[in-house]
């Protein structure tokens, strides 16, 4: 695999499971929740939008099917290949390789960003949020979506698997840096036991993902109840 670029934040399942993590995308937020809670901020209808931290490109698709134009950035030039393969067939859409630190964009040249899972996870991530406001025009929007650690079945799994995030130091540092949340619940459906097994095992440690089976197991079906913070600024 290509070497991804200096200051990249390591994913330890999309880098490593692309092709699960491609089954974990189609599962999450079968009902559009995050879309919808989005929206209700502000439209990226004719707007420029970039998907920051896109991986191999899932969302881009559907962003174009509104935005009038869409860049995905990409730290993982393996990832970003197959983002750009993707995309080949639309137009406005393209893909570069770079990190949140560096975004390879001109001042004030996107209206709208989304970082879903990727580098914005709370304190350390000061250098992203001051290319944020470079590149976002005035009266733009930034969203990012995170995992809420204090609500759902999915959130006491990232408590026990994650200790060492505080969801109360995560809410403080975007609140004191002017961001406002939109608390979502969306949730997994997976179309198979299989599917949901295989997306566990690559989000959390082999032990802790046994543990989180069992507990979840086949008689609680195919779907698993999930809480996200929807972050926002305009800029």
């Amino acid at each position: 695999m290509s070497r991804p670029l200096d200051g990249a934040v390591p994913s330890p399942n999309i880098w490593h499971h692309p092709q699960t993590y491609e089954v974990e995308n189609r599962a999450v937020d079968p009902d559009g929740a995050i879309e919808a809670a989005m929206r209700s901020v502000c439209t990226w209808d004719g707007r420029d939008l970039l998907d920051l931290g896109c991986g191999t490109g899932f969302h881009l698709p559907r962003w174009a099917e509104h935005a009038r134009s869409v860049v995905g950035v990409e730290p993982h030039p393996d990832l970003a290949a197959v983002a750009a393969r993707r995309t080949a067939r639309l137009p406005h859409v393209s893909v570069r390789v770079g990190t949140a630190q560096r975004v390879p964009l001109p001042d004030a040249s996107v209206d709208v960003v989304q970082a879903r899972w990727a580098y914005f996870f709370g304190p350390g991530c000061e250098p992203g949020l001051t290319e944020l406001a470079r590149v976002v025009r005035r009266g733009g929007t930034a969203f990012v979506i995170d995992n809420d650690a204090r609500r759902s079945t999915f959130g006491g799994w990232f408590r026990r698997g994650y200790p060492m995030v505080d969801p109360e130091v995560v809410e403080r540092f975007w609140s004191r840096h002017g961001w406002q949340r939109v608390p979502v619940d969306m949730g997994w459906r997976f179309e198979s036991r299989a599917d949901l097994e295989s997306v566990v095992r690559i989000e959390f440690a082999a032990d802790l993902a046994e543990a989180f089976l069992r507990e979840h197991g086949p008689e609680a079906g195919l779907e698993v109840d999930y809480a996200v913070n929807l972050w926002w600024r305009r800029f």
